[in-house]
């Protein structure tokens, strides 16, 4: 069971990291082509209208995207300064301590992301340009989020694993 829910939220972190990468690469071939606009606009091209737009809200869900994964592989920004010093064990309960209160963390941000769909979506507020419902950025990393918190939640079972068997811990490296 426990390899069997690992396996799957480490392939649901790696597809939503890919996920994530294409988003980054269609965000940018949108930012050279609106450009490119720019710049040809005697030729009788010119920008993609509402580009800042679309580069807002595609950014905002391939950096949740990536976060699942950041998590999963204990990517996060980590200061081992001491860690040598504080041997195995302490190191695995710290892991424990660190992976919970990035749980509770990333729970915080979903929390307020829906929020923060809620009250957009009362309101009906819209871009200004394209005049998409801002809502729509919140709903798609609304999910996305959700796995954040999963996997979060995961990595705190994990960890607990690893503080109990150190064999565990040196197999994955």
């Amino acid at each position: 069971m426990y390899s069997t829910i690992s396996g799957v939220l480490t392939g649901l972190s790696r597809l939503l990291a890919m996920l994530g990468g294409i988003l980054l690469l269609a965000i940018t071939a949108l930012v050279v082509l609106s450009v490119s606009g720019r710049a040809l606009i005697w030729a009788g091209l010119g920008p993609i209208p509402g580009d800042f737009e679309l580069v807002e809200a595609g950014t905002a869900l391939a950096v949740f995207c990536f976060l699942p994964w950041c998590q999963m592989e204990r990517g996060h920004v980590s200061v081992d300064v001491f860690a040598d010093w504080l041997g195995p064990r302490v190191n695995a309960v710290l892991a424990v301590l660190f992976d919970l209160a990035m749980t509770v963390v990333a729970a915080f941000i979903l929390w307020r992301l829906w929020a923060g769909m809620q009250d957009k979506l009362q309101y009906n507020e819209t871009t200004y340009i394209l005049q998409f419902p801002v809502w729509w950025g919140y709903a798609v990393c609304v999910p996305v989020g959700a796995v954040f918190v999963l996997v979060c939640a995961w990595t705190v079972v994990r960890s607990l694993v690893e503080a109990r068997d150190p064999g565990r811990a040196a197999g994955r490296a």
